[in-house]
């Protein structure tokens, strides 16, 4: 058994889960998505600071992400959250979570300098959000590509089954190859 690897209860070996129930998620997602909104500046008297626009200006921004999420739960890869996810007890609250990160991210799409980000994000973060839908004619395509990707692997058969005389020539013995050999040459001459 390896050294992380510890019998639980119900015989299962494993790793022991990184949570064991789903307000410790909760919580940490919440104190994420407070770190992902920053702080309102405020000057020495303690009054908010607002930018040209009249808009308040916040410090320690940062948009919310999938792989932000991840991080902030402890977990080391993007898809260690999804795997998570999978567990029945945990699916909901990270499914929520993930719907916030979605949520944000679509309302940059409306954002002129985020649009293109924000697009790529969620065709590949999230379902549903392919640019093109697949057809039932995409469907056949590809099932025709695969079709003729199979046939190219597949030797020719004729080129197989055509008799050229190898096979019996290696049952013959050198002897009796060298020997019509020499009788061909012979006649030749």
């Amino acid at each position: 058994m390896s050294p992380t690897a510890v019998k639980r209860s119900g015989g299962r070996v494993g790793r022991p889960p990184k949570y064991e129930n789903k307000e410790e998620i909760e919580r940490l997602v919440e104190v994420y998505f407070q770190d992902c909104e920053g702080e309102i500046l405020r000057d020495d008297k303690g009054k908010i600071v607002f930018d040209k626009f009249g808009r308040p200006v916040v410090i320690g921004e940062k948009p919310p992400t999938v792989t932000g999420l991840a991080l902030a739960l402890g977990f080391s890869t993007r898809q260690a959250l999804l795997n998570y996810q999978g567990r029945k007890e945990f699916v909901d609250t990270i499914t929520r979570a993930k719907s916030r990160v979605e949520a944000y991210t679509e309302s940059r799409l409306f954002d002129r300098d985020g649009s293109n980000g924000a697009k790529f994000s969620l065709v590949n973060n999230f379902r549903g959000w392919a640019e093109h839908p697949k057809t039932e004619l995409d469907e056949e395509e590809q099932r025709a590509r695969i079709d003729l990707m199979r046939a190219k692997a597949q030797p020719d058969e004729k080129e197989e089954t055509a008799d050229d005389g190898f096979l019996d020539a290696l049952s013959g013995t050198a002897a009796e190859d060298w020997k019509d050999g020499a009788d061909e040459a012979d006649e030749a001459e």
